[in-house]
């Protein structure tokens, strides 16, 4: 069994290397054309068009105490975006930096953070992870797509063109806003799950201080613009260096706080009705106090006719005669007075 063993052994080595031996040589990607020598001329190797190279990820997530509206417009973005990732929400009690870890943890290297305060104020952190820079925004006049139900509709995971504001090349803090929402909400190319069409556009606007995002349809035929949605305002506060923190790289002098803003309307209200009440005590105290004696005019009373004056009226009719009503008790009384006389004169 052994002397079988070494005699099939190498009889079927040669087979295996004969079948992984090439039969005839791999053509070169510098192929040289017949009769020209080495050094002329080489034709490049084909560039290949289907590499996924931008491996931009964003972490979409949020805080515990967001509102419907809010997990809308979170899902939206998760929806448009079709190399962003979720995650569970966060603990009110974490600190910010722990969406660092987060973000490593998830393969993420650009993160969207919405931080809820008293059910009511919405907050939104861009930030490029784990070494910045950073922006904080207050998110106003929030649409989401469920609640607009516009015209305008656009393939699921397919790639958006950005447009931007002039006012972005003017000012160095909007440039660098610039930069971070291309890294952000660009989709890469060849992305796995992104569509190779271009049918939408973002774009971001500045008026009155803030950055105005809307998102359209393209129409081919005319290339015209029809609203999808969704739609929101961000309010900038702050630009930092590093990422949830670090050195204030910018503060926006035209940011008020929510809180600020409704204290100032609170005040605005109390001063109305504090001005209803002070006009309402001037009033009552001009009806309680003494009236000004006015000199009299003689000329008032020039068309006034006294009552001794007033003509009398004449009666020329005779007024009609009453009728006379007979008292049908008077007979009764008297036969009653002579019955009493006889009664006497009797006795």
């Amino acid at each position: 069994a052994a002397a079988k063993r070494k005699h099939d052994g190498p009889a079927a080595r040669p087979k295996k290397r004969a079948k992984r031996a090439p039969s005839a040589p791999e053509p070169d990607a510098k192929a040289v054309p017949d009769g020209a020598g080495t050094g002329e001329y080489s034709i490049p190797p084909p560039v290949s068009q289907g590499k996924w190279k931008n491996k931009e990820r964003v972490l979409i997530f949020s805080s515990r105490g967001i509102n419907f509206r809010t997990r809308h417009l979170m899902q939206d973005l998760r929806t448009l975006m079709p190399h962003s990732k979720a995650d569970t929400k966060m603990d009110r009690k974490d600190q910010l930096f722990v969406i660092n870890e987060v973000c490593e943890m998830k393969n993420c290297n650009k993160c969207i953070f919405f931080e809820a305060k008293k059910k009511q104020d919405l907050y939104m952190w861009l930030s490029n992870t784990p070494q910045g820079p950073s922006a904080k925004f207050l998110v106003q006049n929030v649409h989401t797509l469920a609640e607009l139900k516009m015209t305008g509709n656009c393939l699921r995971g397919s790639r958006p063109l950005l447009s931007f504001d002039p006012t972005f090349d003017k000012e160095p803090h909007y440039a660098l806003l610039k930069e971070l929402f291309i890294q952000i909400f660009s989709t890469p190319q060849y992305h796995p799950k992104s569509q190779p069409f271009v049918d939408h556009v973002f774009t971001f606007t500045v008026t009155d201080e803030r950055i105005w995002f809307r998102n359209y349809q393209i129409i081919e035929e005319d290339a015209s613009l029809v609203e999808i949605g969704p739609r929101f305002v961000l309010n900038l506060i702050k630009i930092f260096q590093g990422s949830f923190g670090g050195p204030t790289l910018y503060e926006n002098p035209h940011y008020q706080s929510p809180n600020m803003h409704r204290r100032l309307i609170r005040l605005s209200v109390a001063a109305k009705f504090r001005e209803k009440q002070q006009v309402k005590e001037v009033q009552k105290i001009k009806k309680k106090g003494s009236k000004m004696l006015i000199e009299e005019d003689p000329t008032e009373v020039v068309f006034e006719t006294p009552a001794e004056e007033k003509p009398v009226e004449i009666q020329l009719v005779k007024p009609e005669s009453k009728p006379i009503v007979k008292d049908k008790k008077k007979p009764r009384k008297i036969q009653r007075k002579k019955q009493k006389k006889l009664f006497r004169t009797e006795a």
